[in-house]
């Protein structure tokens, strides 16, 4: 009976957390809270990944194994923020979740923004960085089957991932300029970052077409010889 329980309340965690908690804190901190308070959102939000993390997997030594990887993939992707333009955040994100699940995903996206923009500063749109690359990573690891099955869906992922993420920024444009979202405001966002938006598609792109292979080839070893 306890482990029905802690089965369901898993299950709840995981849709709760990234679909509810972690969207409301990254709005609310915007429209409420000042600019010198925004570190508060983004180390709650923190907190959350973590606890998204922990529901993801139910034995412990599983769970401590993994964490050493992930943890070694959010060191690289933050690092890989130094590359000028072209940023690996994204990519090495999309490829933890495919081979490592999806809260795995969430957790290297999230803290890589977190983490890097204690060197890049740290301000209002973090949250909501974190929130864009988490739940690309998240989604990611929904479709953990088909891409790791094709190459060029993989890398379609890549792009649909830019997407997403200069969307998810926009939202943030539009409220902390206005305090509400409108839809002229916001089209006018779009557009006016649409050559970061491609040249992002691209990073993506190019990086999942080199690293896709070798580091899903490591991952997949590092899951067998360590039963994660």
């Amino acid at each position: 009976m306890i482990e029905i329980r802690s089965k369901r309340l898993r299950r709840i965690l995981k849709m709760v957390i990234p679909f509810v908690l972690i969207p409301s804190a990254a709005i609310f901190g915007t429209l409420v809270f000042d600019e010198k308070k925004h570190i508060f959102i983004s180390f709650f939000i923190a907190i959350l990944t973590l606890l998204l993390f922990a529901a993801g997997f139910e034995r412990k030594k599983i769970g401590a194994r993994r964490l050493v990887i992930v943890s070694v993939m959010i060191a690289l992707s933050v690092v890989g923020r130094f590359i000028p333009f072209f940023k690996p955040v994204t990519a090495l994100t999309v490829i933890t979740a495919v081979w490592l699940g999806g809260e795995s995903g969430f957790m290297v996206g999230a803290l890589s923004a977190l983490i890097s923009n204690f060197y890049f500063g740290q301000g209002p749109w973090t949250p909501f960085q974190m929130l864009a690359w988490g739940m690309i990573g998240l989604i990611a690891g929904y479709l953990q089957k088909p891409l790791q099955k094709s190459r060029v869906l993989l890398m379609l992922y890549g792009v649909f991932s830019g997407i997403v993420f200069s969307l998810v920024m926009d939202v943030w444009t539009v409220l902390w300029y206005n305090s509400g979202l409108q839809a002229e405001l916001y089209l006018a966002a779009i557009l006016t970052a649409l050559p970061h938006t491609i040249l992002y598609t691209l990073s993506n792109f190019l990086f999942l077409f080199f690293l896709a292979k070798p580091f899903g080839e490591k991952l997949g070893r590092i899951k067998i010889k360590y039963d994660i």
